[in-house]
């Protein structure tokens, strides 16, 4: 630790390979950056989009060798460059770690994209169909028995939400829940007579990449209460890493809680005092 403050120490040149671990490690960053910002933005198709961002993972994988490999130059003859090694590993960890989390959760989740609470009639993307055409796009139809088995498996919670209150209250509810969550409305539509069905068709984001996910809700009487079918499926990709699950979960939840916090409380009538009795004096 000394030598590395000493005079012959300093005069050291610096590693070249450090020099490069951390120049590809800046790069990584920036090019993830931008491949964010191509996807948000839709500057390019999703391929190039995708190819960049890979190609940015990549950069933070060869900074991450080069940085070895300099530690063992550095090591070997003595030249200076440690901090610029240590600089890229901490970048190539923070660039690498969310990736790492998502290949976890691939190996854990069910490849399915599709996701809903009525698996027997999921709400249809009427509106939405006309956005998910392209090329590795989704189908707008629902992805069939295997993925409502697979849900069914790995998110068994996810079921039609039954409320106790008018439907043209349940669409007022889901509505404001869907403005909450500013969500791009495509389509909506108030339950009115003769079937008095309400129907909202929208646009999710995921958080960083900034997919887009299409939801489907549809709100319809139940006797005097009303239910609500939410579907959520992903525009791209076979598999959704659970987002749609988590989605749709969250607003079920959301809708539940708003509805009871809503429904007035029944005051007891006051119990009337009690008069006490005069007493006659005799």
């Amino acid at each position: 630790m000394a030598r590395r403050f000493s005079a012959p120490y300093q005069s050291e040149p610096v590693s070249s390979l450090a020099t490069w671990a951390r120049n590809l490690a800046v790069f990584s960053v920036v090019a993830v950056v931008v491949s964010i910002l191509i996807v948000r933005f839709g500057f390019l198709e999703m391929k190039p989009a995708l190819a960049t961002f890979f190609g940015a993972l990549a950069c933070a994988g060869l900074s991450i060798l080069v940085g070895l490999a300099a530690f063992v130059a550095i090591w070997q003859n003595g030249s200076r460059g440690m901090s610029r090694i240590l600089l890229a590993l901490l970048i190539d960890a923070v660039v690498l770690a969310y990736p790492a989390y998502l290949g976890l959760q691939y190996r854990k989740l069910p490849p399915i994209h599709d996701i809903t609470t009525d698996p027997i009639d999921p709400p249809r993307f009427d509106a939405l169909a006309r956005l998910r055409v392209g090329d590795g796009t989704n189908t707008a139809v629902y992805a069939g028995l295997y993925s409502a088995e697979q849900q069914r498996l790995y998110y068994p919670d996810i079921e039609t939400v039954e409320l106790e209150v008018p439907v043209q209250r349940a669409y007022e509810v889901t509505t404001q829940l869907v403005a909450k969550r500013k969500w791009t409305v495509i389509d909506e539509r108030a339950p009115q007579l003769p079937r008095r069905i309400g129907r909202i068709e929208a646009v999710a984001r995921t958080p960083i990449m900034g997919f887009r996910e299409d939801v489907s809700i549809r709100i319809m009487p139940d006797g005097e209460g009303s239910r609500v079918d939410i579907r959520s499926s992903s525009r791209y990709f076979e598999s959704d890493l659970g987002s749609n699950a988590a989605r749709v979960t969250k607003l079920i939840d959301d809708i539940n809680n708003a509805v009871d916090n809503a429904k007035p409380v029944l005051k007891k009538p006051p119990t009337p005092a009690k008069v006490q009795a005069k007493t006659v004096k005799k």
